[in-house]
């Protein structure tokens, strides 16, 4: 993924615009950037009056904690299971989750889920 821009490119952009009466799309041209995104920093400008990236990424919270994450050891400690049979009995105690995290779950709790014969 492309790295955000500079402030000083924004900068430039803005005061162009604002400073100077540039048209948004002349300053695009100008400095060399896409013409949205040069009336996006502006709009952005005047609205909140700030020119910095909005924050990128991050991670989302796990849903596998608390009150489940306890019912799921003690329930995978307990009897043989399969990923999709967990995914169905979590789904019975109300939480829905997708089959990828409960392998996450297992995986990095170093439990076993192999079917026995």
């Amino acid at each position: 993924m492309a790295k955000a821009y500079s402030m000083d490119l924004r900068e430039r952009v803005v005061n162009a615009v604002e400073g100077e009466g540039m048209s948004r799309r002349k300053a695009a041209a100008r400095f060399g950037i896409g013409i949205k995104t040069a009336i996006d920093w502006v709009r952005s400008y005047r609205e909140t009056g700030r020119l910095s990236a909005r924050p990128r990424g991050g991670r989302r919270p796990k849903k596998l904690v608390g009150e489940y994450r306890d019912w799921l050891l003690q329930r995978c400690r307990e009897r043989d299971f399969t990923l999709r049979g967990l995914v169905a009995e979590l789904a019975d105690r109300g939480l829905k989750v997708d089959y990828r995290v409960v392998w996450a779950f297992v995986h990095a709790e170093k439990l076993s889920h192999k079917k026995r014969r």
